[in-house]
């Protein structure tokens, strides 16, 4: 039988019952750096499979003012409203590729990973139709495989081409600045919408 990955309750039990391996505890060091060089804090800004959140509550720290998150388990959305009352956090309890709204800078953090790989066209798409003309997607992706999904995997190569059929990859280097488990195995990518944007 087939898993359905998209599944809330597939979700909520992993949370209930701490299976939360790709949950650090707190904002990964490539997605720190890189929101500690942004000025502008009233860019909006979107986190899918948001979890718990460690990025949004950084970028709130920061003084950013305009962040939502969005997870399809109620159970981890709860956790988060209880934790964090912000007027400048949204939190939305819902499936990503049903989502409506315009983003600046959408966050890639441990979600393009948990989708079936049959839905990665699905998921660059719905990224691209949420993304404000000059808007960006910001975030790593594992290069590497993995004996038991999710995590999903993959490669350089093939990530490439895959996004590189409906965004323009502004970066998709390896990356140097990863937490030291992750050390060897993440990419680093940085894609606009429109074919004239800059890093």
């Amino acid at each position: 039988m087939k898993t359905d990955f998209l599944s809330a309750n597939y979700w909520n039990d992993r949370y209930l019952q701490n299976q939360a391996g790709w949950d650090i505890g707190y904002v990964s060091t490539p997605l720190k750096e890189y929101f500690d060089q942004l000025t502008d804090k009233n860019i909006r800004i979107l986190i899918p499979g948001g979890g718990n959140s460690y990025e949004a509550l950084y970028l709130l720290e920061k003084g950013f003012t305009n962040i939502t998150v969005v997870d399809i388990s109620d159970v981890v959305i709860e956790q988060l409203r209880a934790k964090n009352k912000s007027p400048y956090l949204h939190i939305i309890c819902s499936n990503f590729f049903a989502l409506e709204g315009q983003y600046d800078l959408i966050i890639e953090q441990t979600f393009f990973c948990a989708l079936d790989p049959l839905l990665r066209g699905k998921y660059i798409q719905t990224v691209k139709r949420l993304l404000t003309d000059n808007g960006k997607l910001v975030g790593l992706l594992f290069n590497r495989e993995f004996e038991s999904n999710p995590p999903f995997g993959g490669n350089t190569e093939e990530f490439r081409q895959l996004f590189s059929n409906t965004v323009r990859i502004l970066v998709l280097d390896a990356c140097y600045n990863s937490i030291p488990a992750r050390a060897g195995s993440e990419l680093f990518l940085i894609a606009s919408k429109q074919e004239d944007s800059t890093v």
